[in-house]
């Protein structure tokens, strides 16, 4: 019995060595891990403020290139002016009195010399030419800074004969959404500005030199447009020797490679289509005319007849979103005609996009570029009735868009342009046709909502809401977990915790942040209104901005004693602030861990704004539909704030 119980006691102690042994080892890959994610917040840290200063030192380049070109343009006037000097004093030098006057002088003590002198003075003698004004020399070019050959250089705009400055849209040069996947494009500026953050991009090779220039980086893929102008035109034309050659060059490699055909005859491009892989149109129109094009035309030997498929043109975030230009609208409602005239360069169109009030659109006007005006929050008005697969309702015709109501139309417009699809999403199914991967960043959200004691209106505020994976509920209900399931979409994990009354509002917020698990964390109130698209439109802004918390600063309010509807800071729409309201909260799940919330439970969102100016963390205020601040008295926004009505809120502040 003795020697049983001596062996069992050994084989536990054996036991709990081994365990002690792997709670040692997972302790260690745990402190390992915290380690790298320590580390790797840090470089991020270190990554933005890196950013910052890259966006000070572009910002003291361009003030230093305006200062350079000022110099520039003062020296050539005044080499101007010289010449202009030095031709005054030719001119009365070969002067006829002023001749005489230099013969008299010289030859009033010599009768022969003053004879000799004045026959020569009455000579006829020939005026020098007056200098002209040369073009000011331009700064020396050297290697372009990437994305500066895609900058808007139009700064004026005439309308009517008068000309209207304007400070131009800054394309932004980065980041792109696939950075593992690298593709040569052969495209026109506006295909190329679709494009151009969706992957790693070569462009600018020719028939001559693209075996040299792609091999620096062997792209994944190959799309070439249906260009009418630059080196390639010419061979897509006639299916050249230069495009045979890059394909071959690409077959080898195993390249995959694309035609899209966005504009022109099919059968002047149906020949070089056809040595592609795949072939893609942006007009569903001419899906047919390729099909007959491809059934009537025998594949060469070795190539099988190239796939069929649509790519259309989309709406590209980084570059059809509503950021404004600096300065108000333009207070007219332009046509189509005078707001983009043929000589613009595409970046002059995306700022042209966003100046006037409102554009009239014509009957016929196509439908991606309706939606790229919708997508930069501009008005479309018209005297027409819209379809209903276009991209807009248009206004009446002369309607003032600036109003509450055509300010919603406007807004309701974007979400309907984004809705339609963007360029990300078009490329996930071109990419999932070709065969490469589409993989991208997610914004996928957590929710944290503590619920105040009336749970049906809490769950009512999160269950509409797209794009959420979790709700982290904090709630002292019995039936909560329950509830929770039942009313939010299947697939939603629903995490339920019970409040604590000793514990303040930061801590709280802190304990539900540890169990989020998405991409982006949202903070709402219980107390306030959400509108169905509240979040879908909040998590837009993180497509076009650089910013880590995207809030409102300007919403409506709702203030129950006296029924009235306000609207706070309607200027801070689509800006970066220093600090958003604390229930619209909408942040980046690491950099909100690596913040923090303070352990109070008055002002816990001021604090965290004051966090986010002391670390740098970019914040930006969006639209200010989908959410109402709901109170039964506040003096502090009544008297902050601008009235709209007397009377229920959702009709202002619900687009």
């Amino acid at each position: 019995m003795a020697d049983e119980q001596l062996e069992s006691t050994r084989l536990a102690l054996r036991e709990a060595m081994a365990q002690g042994e792997r709670a040692a080892e997972l302790a260690r890959l745990l402190a390992a891990a915290e380690a790298r994610l320590a580390e790797a917040e840090g470089a991020t840290a270190e990554l933005r403020g890196v950013q910052d200063r890259l966006d000070e030192t572009e910002e003291r380049l361009r003030s230093a290139q305006a200062a350079e070109e000022k110099l520039r343009r003062d020296l050539a006037e005044q080499r101007y002016q010289a010449e202009v000097a030095k031709w005054k004093l030719s001119s009365v030098q070969v002067a006829r009195w002023s001749r005489l006057g230099d013969a008299i002088r010289t030859g009033k003590s010599n009768p022969v010399r003053l004879a000799r002198g004045l026959r020569g003075a009455a000579k006829p003698a020939k005026r020098p030419a007056a200098p002209k004004r040369q073009p000011v020399p331009q700064r020396a070019a050297g290697k372009p800074a990437p994305g500066a050959s895609f900058q808007a250089t139009t700064s004026t705009r005439t309308i009517g004969g008068a000309s209207v400055k304007l400070k131009p849209f800054r394309v932004p040069t980065g980041p792109n959404t696939r950075p593992h996947l690298t593709v040569a494009v052969v495209a026109e500026p506006h295909a190329e500005a679709l494009l151009r953050y969706e992957w790693r991009q070569s462009t600018g090779f020719t028939p001559r030199d693209f075996a040299r220039v792609l091999a620096a980086e062997v792209p994944h893929l190959l799309l070439v447009e249906s260009v009418t102008t630059g080196p390639w035109a010419e061979e897509l034309a006639g299916a050249g020797e230069g495009l045979r050659a890059l394909l071959a060059w690409c077959a080898e490699r195993g390249i995959r490679t694309v035609f899209w055909h966005t504009g022109g005859e099919v059968a002047t491009f149906s020949a070089a289509a056809s040595l592609f892989e795949h072939i893609v149109t942006a007009s569903p129109r001419s899906v047919g005319a390729w099909g007959a094009a491809l059934a009537s035309c025998e594949p060469e030997p070795g190539r099988r007849t190239p796939s069929l498929g649509l790519l259309p043109f989309a709406v590209q975030p980084r570059v059809h979103n509503p950021l404004p230009l600096a300065g108000d609208r333009f207070d007219r409602v332009l046509t189509l005609d005078e707001l983009l005239p043929p000589h613009l360069s595409y970046p002059d169109v995306l700022t042209s996009y966003r100046w006037p009030k409102a554009v009239d659109c014509p009957a016929g006007t196509d439908l991606w570029r309706m939606a790229e005006l919708a997508a930069c929050g501009t008005p479309i008005v018209a005297s027409r009735t819209a379809t209903p697969d276009q991209a807009a309702e248009p206004l009446p015709l002369g309607v003032t868009p600036d109003t509450g109501a055509e300010a919603r139309r406007a807004h309701a417009a974007l979400r309907q342009a984004y809705a339609a699809g963007t360029m990300s999403q078009k490329i996930d199914d071109l990419l999932g046709v070709v065969g490469l991967p589409s993989a991208r960043p997610t914004l996928n959200i957590s929710v944290i909502m503590i619920d105040r004691g009336d749970l049906d209106h809490t769950l009512a505020q999160v269950a509409p809401q797209k794009g959420v994976i979790q709700l982290v509920l904090l709630s002292d209900a019995e039936d909560a977990l329950k509830r929770a399931r039942d009313a939010m979409p299947s697939g939603v994990e629903v995490v339920v915790r019970p409040g604590d009354p000793e514990l303040t509002t930061g801590t709280m917020l802190n304990r539900a942040l540890d169990l989020c698990q998405g991409d982006l964390v949202a903070v709402m109130d219980a107390q306030d209104l959400y509108g169905e698209h509240y979040l879908a439109d909040l998590a837009r802004a993180f497509l076009f901005t650089t910013a880590d918390i995207v809030g409102k600063a300007a919403y409506y309010a709702h203030l129950r004693d006296v029924a009235a509807t306000v609207l706070r800071q309607p200027s801070a729409e689509y800006s970066y602030l220093p600090e958003v309201a604390g229930a619209t909260l909408l942040a980046r799940r690491a950099v909100l861990r690596g913040i923090g919330f303070a352990d109070v439970s008055e002002g816990w969102d001021e604090v965290l704004m004051r966090q986010c100016r002391t670390d740098g963390v970019k914040v930006f205020s969006a639209d200010r539909f989908g959410y109402v601040r709901m109170r039964d008295r506040d003096r502090w926004l009544l008297g902050s704030a601008q009235l709209i009505d007397y009377g229920p809120p959702e009709p202002h502040a619900m687009a």
